[in-house]
């Protein structure tokens, strides 16, 4: 069997598709993106494609080695989120032939049900009560906000008291059985952070993610030291070397991002990396349908899995959501807040290949916001 041919969709919302057929005429879907880049991505599956075509794809290891490591320059988010939606169609491909889902080639199933999150509050958190009661009578069990919009760098007391003041509100809602995530999106810097840390602790958030940019990794020993709180990051980190200084210093969750951390080769490998430091594994997507596909398949094979993002009902997806590229909607219909397990072979979806040759003649040109404080310089968003 021969790779033939490599095709990239660009699709709303923000999403970038990838299709790799064969010679069989098995086809596998991948998911490779940068929100606000897919362009760019783009170009860099074009230029990988000129390896891959002609390929054997079920040799995965091997591909993902000369993917990664075949250029004399290495890494980033760009080459990364490549090589990761690739590598999302060849493991596809590979549950298709052997006619198993990825999972079972990872090792097979460790649970039954994978518990999944729904997101609230949007960039700016505004009405949680609302928005957490809704969540909560669809079933899920747990829900992520971000704490903040713009943030000082010292935050003030009234920004403080804001962060806490929501935190609070969601659990008056959720009640002790349930949880709230809470995202810094690398807005606070370690002062703030430490600072609002504390305050979080007696509402007892699930976790606290990105507490400062993934540059300032530096700084994580003496948060992880000073927080009640568990931390978690790594959504901006690609591989497992850069996810190991994170894990040294003590974080209780890692979130690679099974569309920008090399895809489910690497990731498979970062959870076990992990696992030999006491983290979870709590994959970061807030995505398509194919990420989310292949994240599961790893959450159903990961010891160490805490819990997975998903995109349903997002601020982000105006455009499109979750199913609207799934021909059957049947693996993302979520029970009791957790995603049965899914059987069928491959990632376990099956794409609408006429949605999305549709919506990529439409396009999107999705770009972050760009913040600015009260007087006017950047902004972290």
């Amino acid at each position: 069997m021969k790779i033939t041919r490599i095709e990239t969709f660009q699709v709303p919302p923000r999403w970038l598709f990838c299709r790799v057929e064969t010679d069989d005429g098995v086809v596998g879907w991948g998911e490779p993106v940068v929100e606000g880049r897919a362009e760019v991505v783009r170009a860099a599956v074009d230029v990988l494609a000129e390896y891959l075509v002609g390929q054997d794809p079920l040799r995965i290891q091997d591909h993902w080695q000369v993917l990664t490591k075949g250029g004399f320059y290495r890494g980033g988010p760009v080459l990364s989120s490549a090589v990761a939606g690739l590598d999302q169609a060849l493991w596809d491909i590979a549950g298709k032939t052997y006619g198993a889902p990825v999972h079972a080639l990872l090792g097979g199933p460790v649970r039954e049900r994978v518990r999944v999150y729904a997101w609230v509050g949007g960039d700016e958190p505004a009405e949680l009560s609302e928005q957490i009661a809704a969540q909560v009578e669809a079933g899920f069990t747990a829900v992520k906000m971000n704490g903040a919009g713009v943030t000082s760098p010292i935050a003030t007391a009234a920004e403080t008291a804001a962060v806490v003041d929501r935190v609070a509100a969601a659990r008056e809602v959720l009640g002790p059985g349930r949880d709230v995530a809470v995202d810094f999106h690398g807005r606070f810097t370690a002062t703030s952070a430490r600072r609002v840390l504390a305050e979080l602790a007696p509402l007892h958030p699930l976790f606290v993610e990105e507490p400062v940019l993934p540059e300032h990794g530096h700084l994580l020993p003496g948060l992880v030291e000073a927080s009640p709180v568990p931390l978690a990051t790594g959504e901006r980190l690609y591989s497992r070397a850069e996810f190991l200084p994170a894990l040294t210093a003590g974080i209780a969750v890692a979130q690679p991002d099974l569309s920008h951390a090399g895809g489910i080769t690497e990731v498979h490998r970062i959870a076990s990396l992990a696992d030999t430091y006491g983290a979870q594994l709590a994959p970061h997507c807030p995505l398509g349908p194919i990420a989310l596909a292949a994240s599961l398949q790893v959450a159903f094979a990961t010891p160490n899995f805490l819990i997975q993002e998903q995109s349903r009902g997002i601020h982000y997806n105006k455009d499109a959501d979750l199913l609207s590229y799934l021909a059957d909607p049947t693996p993302f219909r979520f029970v009791d807040g957790h995603a049965p397990r899914n059987d069928a072979p491959g990632l376990g979806i099956t794409v609408d290949e006429t949605a999305v040759r549709a919506a990529d003649r439409a396009g999107h040109a999705w770009r972050n916001p760009v913040w600015r404080h009260a007087d006017d310089s950047f902004a972290e968003w």
